[in-house]
C-alpha cells in the first residue's frame, strides 16, 4: 500500500519517497491490490483490499494515522459460494441513512449469469454490510444489468445515491471498458441501467470520486495506456477530461481518493 497527497486535487506527491508502508499478510497471494479507504467519524480510517486472484475473501485493516495498522484480516465474504473464482475490487462506503459500512466487490461464479459466459471473468457486483468490521450481512448480489461489471464506488448526493463503474464487457462484440453511471434512492439499491460512458475511447477501470470544492473529481487508471487520468463535473452530468493537468506519481494503479486533516498529513511527512 502506498499513499500520495494532494492540496488541489491535480498535483498528487508521493510520500514515504513512494515506498510501501503497509506489506500485505493474509491471502495465499499476499496481494494488497485496489485499497479502499473510508475515514469513520471517530477518525478510524478503514481499508480493504484484493488479497489474491483466485480467493473467495478479502482484506481489512485500520489506522488512526495512516502509518500505524491494526492485525490484517481475511474476511470469507464469498467462502459460502463453491465455485466462486475470486473477489476483487472491494469498495467500502458509510451510508449515514442506516449507520452502517456498505463493502462491495466483484465475484465471478461461471454458469451463474448466461449473459458475459463468453468472458473469461462474468462479473457481478456483491456486498454485504457491517457497522463493527467484526459481524457481517450474509452477502447478497449487488448490481446485475446483464453485463460484467467490476470497480464500483458509491457517492451520495442529497437523498439520491450514484454508483460509478467499469463496464467489463469484452466479448463478443466490442469492448466497452469504460466507466458509467448509475443511480439509487437507497445505499443497498436497487440501482438503475447504467447511463452513457463518462470516459472516452480508452480502456478505463478503478474509478474514485471525490469531491473538492463544488466540483466532483474522478480518477480512474487508463491501464491499457499506463497512466492516470481525471475527469470533472459540477453536476455528474457533464463531464470535462483534465487528464492533461494531472500528476500522478510514477506506476499509480486502481486506488481511492478520500479527505484527510492537514494533521494526518503532516503526521505523514513526519514519519
Amino acid at each position: 500500500m502506498h499513499l500520495a497527497y494532494s492540496t488541489d486535487g491535480y498535483q498528487w506527491n508521493a510520500l514515504k519517497q513512494g515506498k510501501s508502508l503497509l506489506t500485505p499478510a493474509v491471502g495465499k497471494d499476499k496481494l494488497m491490490r485496489d485499497p479502499s479507504i473510508v475515514r469513520a467519524h471517530d477518525g478510524t480510517f478503514h481499508m480493504v483490499w484484493t488479497v489474491s486472484w483466485g480467493e473467495k475473501g478479502i482484506g481489512y485493516s485500520s489506522s488512526k494515522d495512516l502509518i500505524h495498522w491494526t492485525e490484517q484480516k481475511y474476511i470469507p465474504v464469498m467462502e459460502h459460494e463453491p465455485n466462486a473464482k475470486n473477489c476483487w475490487a472491494p469498495e467500502l462506503f458509510y451510508d449515514n441513512a442506516t449507520e452502517q459500512y456498505f463493502i462491495f466487490w466483484s465475484t465471478t461464479i461461471p454458469g451463474r449469469f448466461a449473459k458475459g459466459e463468453e468472458q473469461k471473468y462474468n462479473h457481478r457486483l456483491y456486498y454485504t454490510t457491517t457497522k463493527d468490521f467484526n459481524s457481517f450481512a450474509k452477502t447478497s448480489l449487488f448490481y446485475d444489468q446483464g453485463f460484467s461489471v467490476i470497480d464500483a464506488a458509491i457517492v451520495s448526493v442529497g437523498k439520491k445515491y450514484f454508483m460509478f463503474l467499469k463496464d467489463e464487457t469484452d466479448k463478443p462484440n466490442t469492448p466497452e471498458k469504460n466507466i458509467r453511471i448509475a443511480s439509487s434512492d437507497k445505499a443497498e439499491g436497487p440501482y438503475t441501467t447504467p447511463g452513457e460512458p463518462i470516459t472516452g475511447k480508452y480502456w478505463a477501470e478503478g474509478p474514485t470520486p471525490i469531491k473538492i470544492k463544488e466540483k466532483w473529481f474522478v480518477y480512474f487508471d487508463k491501464y491499457t495506456e499506463h497512466k492516470y487520468g481525471v475527469i470533472i463535473s459540477t453536476d455528474l452530468i457533464v463531464w470535462s477530461d483534465e487528464s492533461n493537468k494531472l500528476s500522478m506519481p510514477q506506476g499509480i494503479r486502481h486506488g481511492t481518493a478520500f479527505e484527510v486533516s492537514k494533521e494526518v498529513v503532516d503526521g505523514l511527512l513526519k514519519n
